[in-house]
């Protein structure tokens, strides 16, 4: 089987949206390795904190648990939409407080350095997001928004047809 011959298969299949469930789980768990917070030459946040590895540990739980609903039919909608907003507010919520404690960090050291120094106080460095908040936030709302499909579009029977295999 070619890769060509997997891309057609994948785009004929009656639950070919869980392909996106799995490349946003992917995503989430990789956006863990990456910082979430740029302040000067440090890098703050991902896998070293707790929260990176909630967010690892729910990337990896939204992939296998999106692979399982591919491989035994069945819908998983319901749970992906809880793994989504628990990421989503870790992150949110984890970046908020992160980039607050980094800035007031830095403006200390650098009142520090300057009184020490007897220099004139100068302004400190500015924290910046880092690429891992972006990528996560995003993973995340896919798996927000994918798991309210089921919610919004009010599906009869959330199940797909068996196929029939006798053939």
């Amino acid at each position: 089987m070619t890769v060509l011959d997997a891309v057609r298969a994948a785009r004929d299949d009656v639950m070919r949206g869980y392909y996106v469930a799995i490349v946003a789980g992917v995503g989430l768990a990789v956006s863990a390795f990456f910082p979430w917070v740029l302040i000067g030459d440090s890098a703050l946040g991902g896998l070293p904190g707790i929260a990176g590895f909630w967010i690892f540990g729910l990337g990896v739980l939204a992939t296998v648990l999106a692979t399982l609903s591919l491989i035994t039919r069945k819908n998983s909608r319901h749970p992906l939409l809880i793994i989504g907003l628990t990421a989503f507010g870790i992150l949110f919520i984890g970046y908020r407080f992160l980039e607050r404690a980094a800035t007031e960090e830095a403006w200390a050291v650098a009142q520090a350095t300057q009184i020490v120094a007897g220099q004139s106080i100068s302004e400190p460095l500015v924290a910046m997001t880092g690429f891992g908040v972006y990528g996560g936030l995003m993973g995340s709302a896919v798996l927000v928004l994918f798991g309210l499909t089921i919610v919004v579009r009010r599906v009869a029977d959330p199940y797909p047809e068996p196929e029939d295999d006798d053939l």
